[in-house]
């Protein structure tokens, strides 16, 4: 706990968003980083001093505090809102912190109010904001915000609890679960803290994180000397408490929610002292208000049971129990726990679990009692592991008798007897234990785990106690070394800046009741790769490392360094090194890898002599005879040790050499499996220790020359175990690609068996015959004979892996099942199995390998699996395969609203017939086996479902693995069963079963652990009374949190009896047969099933489609978009394109598409440029845009129904791949493949369900990938030749982008959340099958996301953040070697092309990184430094980055941005030009010049540009900030003065703004409106302007002045929908007047009015009145009332949207009558009369335009936009046409004009 050190690290807490290790979340949260822990100091981590990565706003000071005599932040102000400190700087970023409590440290200032709001994440990515204030005065809450009222010192009851902060408000330490406050009152999981802001007024000392709950008022000694079972407070966190006082006299200790985690309905009231707060009235206590009591010394905190001391060093836990108190349904509860673990440095070190009652009303102690259990305490015992290493292979050491070796094995560390091979275990490690070190007396071990920061434990080796506890400042030791005498300690690791750093410990007290202190620490430039304290010295010490040895002296409290002059060997890279003791004095013996071996005066610190191991052949012989030191190429040596008389060398050649100390020849050497990773000489000299690579463990006696291999292992995580009875054997499958056996009773390897192309996946005993059945992942299953060790029989029916394996007890049937959803069934009665079966689609084809997923009665009768999809389980009768029932899953948890998948199944006993099924919402439902009726559940502590089940055969124990942890039921106790938990694997638990004879257990993950059962074989007698609790259990918090996004279901669904229908397999399918078909025995004929005619094919049939399989997908709910602006999301739209529509045929169309205005900067990765050829494309809305650079001419493919998301040209530039959204008449997103030369649409294709994010084509343009978006979560693989589905999979998280290697086009790599996905294409014919495999972002780029990626310089790949850092990852090693922070916010965008690098972020944000270094710092490894890599240039554009293309030497390209705008970038020159711009969101008006050479949009982003009519470039644009510009008019020529041209724009703000063309500016702003303008136009002369607004006001103003002079109110009450006016003598009508104006408004009516502005006179000419049409109750649904006066009748009015009826009416203002209708197919929302020919252009919401020649009364219908249409606008030379739809403008060339 000392000093939260791990709180130190930077650079890691911004823009992290994580994610659940191992889980299928949609947007996992950052893991449980270790550099979090045991705290973090928030503070401090962000540099909140500084303000660089946080932000202060108002009156923000740091003062001196009287109280904690220390410097506080004071934040005060009249406005919260006003004053704050805000963590982190930008809301783009992220703190990432997943500590599960939040300590704030603040105190109320007096009488003032405060705020804290919190933003928390969940792990469906939903953002959650949760504030408390004493301004609040109730609880309340929505679906994204929680609003907890603060009540400050209160003494009595009173309605006005929630207040100012008291006059002596003291300090305070809330303490805030933020796990359960977002579990108890919104149903969510929480993932980690995202942003903080602490407003006015309060004082605030610091901010914390933790996964522990500590006690503020208990500090570290008080804790110690009282040896209290609590988690006292940090030092640096305590607050000062004067000697001989109480702490809870001076501060105040909130925890919310409280211990218990009460209900929303329950109150925990803060008063002067406990009794007091009984005086409280029942409606006071069930308000939701945060009162929290004040707790004296020993009720601040619940004591947790303290687990007896053990013997030995074991694994224990303390029971979890149940409540018998049942939920409504009667079942039993189980109460809400989770596990701390502690170190007991006087007693034993332990990790146990707590429980903390749950409980829904307050109960006395007394009352309280807990259940007794039946289960022993503990009921298992860690006896042994298999396997060794974990973090890396080169620890292993010699006791100091020589009787025994210490090792590592992953988080354990194992001491093994040579003679008796027994084990001894040490256990505490959760992590991987990355060093060791033992003392000279052999009493004191040290060791060290990995993950940063380093825990180091020192523990007495004789007993096996941990002595200490403490946190190393670097982030992974890599190194220890003890002296001698055990008092000096040294570790060498990288600290967080990536320096070497060299920490040494004084050690003298540990075991004294003393802690470790550092005596020193130093960082070191050099290399060390090896680190050793002198024996003879414990001053003195060496290391060595690339390119340097060093000698060290620790004086004074502090470290020296002296380099050894190397002289002609200073290049080489040095791997180790030992002291020996000589007559004159001590020689240091340094290897390389080069194969020197160097001997050092260690006085004179120079080389003495220098010698080299080469290798000698035969001529022809492949292998070295001999080997000497002379010149010439050398062999590697990793490591040696020295004793008195010999010298033992390990090389990467796989020999273990002993030399004599002259090294004249070699004395013995043994041959090794893999390269040697260390050797270690015993104490006694006889004995040489050596490690290997690949997981072995061994030693040569010298005197009997033999070598004893003691540890074997694998070299990967373990997948799948099975056991076998007779033989007492057991058989493993790893990610390595071995199969293994291995002998139960010593723990020794039997047989392996290596599958170099392919992994294995399942594995599974004979029960009766020597043979065991291997599943693989190509599919394959292959049996194994155990006596010859051989091959016996290889079937290959499925075309995906193998997901399970399972044999029928009897021995007589074998069933296999795959990805791709068959299950397969095989007679194995005869040595030679033969299939008998195989039916298609019935296992769920999302399951995951498990031994868990096939499961056999124990009858042999009944056959289980999950299937056909995940929310249901099937029963299948073994024999014939009849389905017997099915089980909807996700109907059991009715009280939840998220659908509960099925993760696993085991059978129970024969009688009564059970089946057990552990589900998503982590719970094991038990059902009956016939009916499918639910018996019992059993409800498990989050956060993992149970990915493993087994039952003891005598059903009295029930094991369930979720990650780590394992956990044991006591399945007999039908009440409430109690449960253990069990930690040690370092690695997600993949597999558990009991042995044969149920006494021992067996788990695998990163291991294989062999447990011993401690139960006695008979129970424990019955009728013991189970008192009941009142504790709220886990399962119904598992029923609040189970999801708010599903249905929730009024009853329960019968199972399912009836069968469905399946298919069978055959060698060759029939023609003419698309259903069902069998295979009979006899068809394979007399050889087996290899001597068939042809390989099995799967015949599915999909969409009409024969040949393409695909991974079905089930969801229960809408997955939510993860926090990156990488993904795509279609722009929300309510119109759909309707059907029978006037299209017109080809060739006669009125309108041709000439020109689109704009680019969809909604898309991703929409842009096309292929600068050898020139063919330049982008989207716009549906469409895509192929444009000529130089002439600017425009092609248009139509064809997508939806908005198109992302494009991607093929290599040879001859196809174009484009993706669009599922439209409302097809259930899936449609892909075009164009034929870039010819223009035309070559095929359609259609996969994925919600949108597609990325496409990209093969390097020889042989396939096409399409990757689905978050929602769609699909890859999918098709052949370009055929145009046929190749291959789909479903992908467990969303990817944020996919690149092919452009080196092999059988890779391809996918980024996303946590890790980098490389999917091997491996194609046998036509068959592609797709092999994953996953390299996980290391810990020190942080827990970020990959966002974007580009191959570089062969071998590298640059992956982007959205953290904004860049990292390298070199794809031969599998490994990340180098990241920068390339900027602030996310990257999307990467192109790299020899030594230069593009990175485009969501900051808007482009930068050219020079890149040329990297190749040579990947040399380096992890030691590479990014300061080689630097910007050479850098542009900030209009929006994020989103698309971009780059020629190959990287100086020019084209770059699209979000603002819709395509810019032309020149490195050379530095500039950025716009090649292509639009609006960035809805057009509201087009107006033209009148001259027809300009014309002028407006938006609501508040632009108004003005464009070129020739080229349609965007020539002129006038921004008003956070206004929308609504309405725009040009004004008419003016005879006074023709040069001049006004714009007027009305904004919603209610003014007018009058913009200048000539002289681009703003000439006037007049203020006419209060309320939003929706109207506007000029008068006929040009020197009035009338204004419209949303009130319905009518504002006539002059130009000139700026003055408004005349209001007109009549239209008052409705908005104003249209303005026209114009120049004509208007005598016939009644009034006179120069001008002839209307106004029509949103309730339907018209007005026309003849005016002369100049004398003031406007008359009205005639008021039409129309009734609503009876569309909706709700007025904004209406449509827009039009109205136009008609340019080829100067005495017509036409107007649309008017009445009861979907028309246009032609009203005649002489005869006051409608003279003419013309019926539309829907109501029009835009409508243009053109000024030549008979011609009205019709916008339809149902995203139709329609032409109408009123002449002949033709119709043409056009559908080019995506949305509505909204705007139709005819040019005054009516040659052309303007429409819009939201952002995007369409220009059509009228013909016929």
């Amino acid at each position: 706990m000392a000093g939260g050190s791990g709180a130190r690290r930077e650079g890691r807490g911004l823009g992290a968003r994580g994610r659940a290790p191992g889980s299928g979340a949609r947007d996992p949260a950052p893991p449980r980083t270790v550099w979090q822990q045991p705290f973090l100091n928030v503070f401090r981590h962000f540099k909140v001093d500084e303000w660089k990565r946080s932000s202060k706003e108002g009156d923000v000071a740091v003062v001196t505090d009287k109280t904690l005599k220390c410097t506080v932040y004071r934040v005060r102000g009249p406005v919260s809102a006003g004053n704050y400190i805000q963590l982190p700087k930008t809301s783009t970023q992220s703190l990432g912190l997943t500590g599960r409590y939040l300590y704030v440290l603040f105190r109320p200032l007096p009488a003032k109010h405060f705020v804290i709001h919190l933003d928390l994440c969940t792990e469906d990515s939903q953002v959650i904001r949760v504030s408390f204030s004493n301004f609040f005065k109730d609880f309340r809450s929505t679906a994204t915000w929680l609003q907890f009222p603060f009540i400050c010192e209160t003494g009595t009851p009173r309605k006005d609890l929630a207040g100012v902060g008291s006059p002596g408000a003291r300090w305070t330490c809330l303490q805030l679960d933020l796990h359960d406050i977002l579990l108890v009152y919104l149903n969510r999981r929480y993932s980690h803290l995202k942003s903080i802001r602490l407003c006015a007024s309060l004082l605030v000392r610091n901010l914390y994180t933790s996964d522990l709950c500590f006690d503020p008022a208990v500090t570290v000694a008080e804790a110690r000397r009282a040896k209290l079972p609590i988690t006292p407070i940090p030092r640096e966190m305590a607050f000062p408490v004067p000697k001989g006082e109480s702490w809870h006299d001076h501060y105040v200790h909130i925890r919310f929610p409280s211990n218990s985690s009460k209900t929303p309905s329950e109150a925990v009231q803060k008063s002067c002292s406990p009794s007091e707060a009984a005086a409280f009235s029942k409606p006071v206590q069930d308000s939701l208000a945060l009162m929290v009591q004040k707790h004296g010394p020993t009720a601040s905190r619940q004591a947790p049971s303290v687990p007896r001391p053990l013997p030995e060093v074991s694994v224990f836990c303390e029971r979890s129990e149940v409540s018998s108190v049942g939920g409504p349904s009667g079942r039993s509860q189980e109460p809400l726990a989770w596990v701390e673990a502690t170190d007991k440095h006087a007693a034993n070190d332990t990790f146990y679990m707590s429980v903390h009652q749950t409980t829904v009303e307050p109960t006395a102690p007394e009352d309280a009692s807990p259940q007794e259990s039946f289960l022993p305490d503990p009921v298992l015992r860690l006896k042994g592991v298999i396997g060794f290493g974990g973090h890396s292979t080169k620890w292993a050491l010699w006791t100091r008798d020589g009787a025994a070796v210490v090792y590592p094995c992953h988080a354990v560390i194992v001491v093994l007897c040579v003679n008796t091979r027994e084990q001894r275990l040490f256990l505490g490690h959760t992590d991987k234990v990355s060093a060791l070190a033992l003392d000279g007396s052999g009493s004191l071990l040290a060791s060290a785990q990995a993950r940063p920061h380093s825990m180091l434990r020192l523990w007495d080796f004789q007993t096996g106690e941990c002595l200490s506890l403490f946190q190393s400042p670097v982030h992974t030791v890599c190194s220890l070394s003890f002296s001698d005498s055990g008092e000096v300690l040294c570790g060498v690791g990288k600290d967080r800046h990536g320096r070497m750093t060299v920490v040494v410990w004084g050690t003298a007290q540990v075991g004294r009741g003393g802690e470790a202190i550092i005596l020193t620490k130093v960082h070191s430039d050099v290399d060390i790769q090896a680190f050793e304290v002198a024996f003879f010295d414990e001053t003195r010490m060496a290391s060595c490392g690339r390119g340097s040895v060093r000698l060290w002296r620790l004086r004074s409290g502090r470290l020296h360094s002296c380099p050894v002059n190397l002289g002609e060997h200073h290049g080489l890279e040095f791997s180790d090194l030992a002291f020996r003791q000589t007559q004159d004095g001590h020689t240091l013996y340094v290897c390389s890898r080069s194969g020197h071996i160097l001997e050092i005066d260690h006085q004179r610190m120079a080389v003495r002599c220098a010698r080299r191991l080469l290798p000698t052949q035969t001529p022809g012989g492949p292998l070295p005879q001999k080997q000497t030191f002379s010149s010439g190429p050398g062999i590697a040596i990793s490591s040696l040790s020295i004793s008195q008389a010999k010298c033992a060398v390990g090389s990467e050649d796989g020999y273990l050499r002993l030399w004599p100390l002259d090294f004249s020849s070699v004395l013995l050497e043994a041959e090794h499996e893999g390269p040697i990773s260390s050797v270690c000489v015993s104490p006694d000299g006889l004995r040489v220790l050596s490690t290997t690579s690949s997981g072995h463990l061994g030693f040569l006696d010298i005197l009997s020359r033999e070598y004893s291999v003691l540890v074997r292992s694998h070299a990967a995580p373990v997948l799948a175990l099975a056991t076998e009875c007779s033989r007492g054997q057991l058989a493993t499958v790893s990610q390595d690609h071995t199969v293994r056996i291995w002998d139960l009773a010593t723990l020794q390897q039997l047989y392996d068996f290596a599958s170099p192309e392919e992994a294995p996946c399942a594995v599974a005993f004979h029960p009766t015959q020597p043979t065991f059945f291997c599943g693989f992942s190509s599919g394959a299953v292959r049996s194994f004979s155990l006596e010859t060790t051989e091959v016996l029989v290889e079937h290959r029916c499925h075309r995906g892996a193998i997901t399970g394996l399972a044999a029928s007890p009897d021995g007589s049937l074998l069933f296999s099942s795959c990805s791709r959803g068959s299950l397969a069934q095989y007679h194995s009665g005869a040595p030679q199995c033969r299939i008998l079966r195989v039916t298609a689609n019935v296992v769920c084809q999302e399951a995951c390998p498990s031994p868990s997923a096939l499961v056999v009665s124990g009858d042999s009768h009944l056959l289980a699996f999950v299937g056909p999809s995940k929310y249901t389980v099937t029963i299948m009768d073994t024999t014939s395969l009849d389905e017997l029932l099915r089980v909807d899953i996700s109907t059991l948890d009715l009280a939840g609203s998220r659908l509960d998948s099925a993760v696993a199944v085991c059978f129970g006993p024969a009688p009564p017939g059970h089946l057990l099924v552990s589900t998503s919402s982590n719970m094991v439902a038990v059902l009956d086996a016939t009916s499918g009726r639910l018996v019992r559940e059993l409800s498990c502590v989050p956060p993992a479902a149970c990915s493993v089940l087994a039952l003891s055969g005598d059903s009295r124990f029930l094991l369930t693995a979720a990650d780590r942890a394992i956990k044991v039921w006591d399945y007999s106790a039908q009440a409430g069963p109690g449960c253990q938990v069990y930690i040690g694997h370092s690695e997600p638990v993949r597999a558990v079963a009991f042995t044969p004879d149920q006494q021992q257990l067996l788990s695998v993950g990163d291991a294989i652990f062999l447990w011993d059962v401690l139960a006695p074989s008979e129970k424990s007698p019955p009728g013991r009374q189970l008192l009941p609790s009142s504790g709220l259990g886990t399962r119904q918090l598992e029923d609040m949190v189970s999801g708010a996004n599903g249905l929730p279901r009024q009853q329960v669904p019968m199972p399912s009896q009836a069968s469905p229908p399946w298919l069978d397999i055959c060698a060759r399918p029939p023609k003419d047969h698309d259903g069902a078909f069998s295979m009979s025995d006899e068809s394979r004929g007399p050889e087996g099933p290899r001597q068939a005619s042809g390989p099995p094919v799967l015949v599915q049939k999909e969409a009409g489609r024969a040949g393409a399989c695909s991974t079905g997908r089930g969801r229960a709910q809408p997955p939510t978009r993860p926090d990156s602006y990488w993904h795509f999301t279609a722009r929300y739209k309510d119109s759909l394109l309707p059907k029978g529509l006037s299209f017109p045929a080809v060739g006669d169309e009125r309108l041709h598409l000439k020109a689109v205005m704009g680019y969809n900067g909604n898309g991703r990765a929409n842009l096309v440029w292929r600068p050898d050829t020139g063919f330049f494309a982008y989207t716009c809305g549906r469409l895509v845009v192929v444009e000529d650079l130089h002439s600017g001419v425009q092609q248009h493919w139509l064809g997508h129904p939806e908005e198109i998301s992302t494009l991607a040209l093929s290599h040879d530039a001859q196809v174009l791949a484009s993706a669009s959204g599922r439209s409302s008449t097809a259930f899936r997103c449609q892909i075009r493949v164009w034929d870039v030369p010819g223009g035309s649409c070559r095929q359609l294709l259609s996969h994925h369900d919600t949108a597609v994010q990325a496409l990209a084509f093969s390097p020889d343009d042989r396939l096409l990938v399409t990757l689905g978006d978050y929602g769609d979560r699909t890859l999918a693989l098709w052949s370009m030749a055929t145009y046929e589905l190749v291959s789909s999979t479903f992908l467990p998280e969303p990817v944020y982008g996919m690149a092919f290697n452009p080196w092999d086009a059988g890779e391809l790599t996918c980024v996303g959340q946590g890790a980098v996905t490389l999917w091997l294409l491996q194609q046998r014919g036509d068959d592609v099958s797709l092999q994953v495999h996953r390299e996980p972002i290391p810990e020190e780029v942080g827990g970020c996301e990959l966002t974007s990626l580009c191959y570089g310089t062969t071998p590298l790949l640059y992956c982007g953040s959205n953290a904004g850092q860049v990292c390298v990852w070199d794809m031969c090693a599998g490994c990340c070697f180098l990241a920068w922070e390339a900027d602030d916010g996310e990257i999307g965008v990467l192109l790299c092309s020899g030594a230069r690098l593009v990175s485009g972020s969501n900051t808007r944000r482009l930068r050219l990184w020079a890149v040329g270094a990297v190749l040579e710092l990947r040399r380096k490894g992890s030691g590479a430094r990014s300061s080689s890599v630097f910007m050479e240039r850098e542009l900030t554009l209009d929006g994020a980055v989103v698309s971009a293309v780059f020629h190959e030497s990287m100086d020019m390209g084209v770059v699209g941005t979000t603002a819709g705008t395509l810019w032309y970038v020149s490195w050379a020159e530095g500039t950025s030009t716009r090649l292509i711009s639009g609006h960035q969101s809805k057009v509201n008006e087009v107006v033209f010049s009148p001259s027809e050479s300009h014309c002028a949009t407006c938006s609501d982003d508040g632009s108004v540009r003005v464009w070129s009519m020739a080229s349609m470039e965007l020539l002129i644009q006038f921004q008003v900030l956070s206004q929308s510009c609504l309405c725009l008019s040009w004004s008419p020529p003016s005879c006074e003065c023709p040069e001049q041209q006004w714009v007027a724009a009305g904004y919603s703000d209610g003014t007018v703004r009058l913009f200048s063309i000539p002289l681009i500016a703003m000439e006037f702003k007049m203020h006419p409106h209060s309320a939003a303008l929706t109207a506007i136009a000029f008068s006929a002369d040009g020197q009035t302007i009338l204004s419209g607004d949303k009130d319905g006001l009518v504002a006539v103003s002059c130009p000139r002045t700026g003055m408004t002079f005349r209001v007109l109110s009549d239209h008052r009450g409705a908005p104003i929908c249209t303005i026209q006016s114009t120049r004509r003598e208007y005598g016939d009508f009644g009034a006179e007047g120069v001008d002839l104006w209307l106004a029509a408004s949103g309730d339907q009516q018209v007005s026309v009015w003849a005016s002369n502005w100049l004398r003031d006179r406007c008359e009205l000419v005639d008021w039409l009145s129309f009734p609503a049409p009876a569309l909706t109750e709700v007025p904004s649904c209406l449509p827009p009332s039009l109205a136009a006066f008609c340019p080829w009748d100067e005495a017509l009015l036409v107007c649309a949207g008017l009445g009861v009826r979907q028309e246009v009416l032609f009203y005649s203002l002489c005869r006051k009558q409608v003279m003419e209708k013309i019926p539309l197919p829907f109501f029009a929302v835009s409508m243009s009369l053109s000024p030549g020919a008979h011609l009205i252009a019709i916008g339809f919401s149902e995203r139709v335009l329609r032409l109408v020649d009123c002449a002949s009364g033709a119709v043409q219908d056009f559908a080019a936009h995506d949305d509505s249409v909204q705007l139709c606008r005819f040019a005054p030379s009516a040659r052309l046409l303007f429409t819009a739809a939201h952002n995007e403008i369409l220009v059509w060339e009228v013909t016929g004009h």
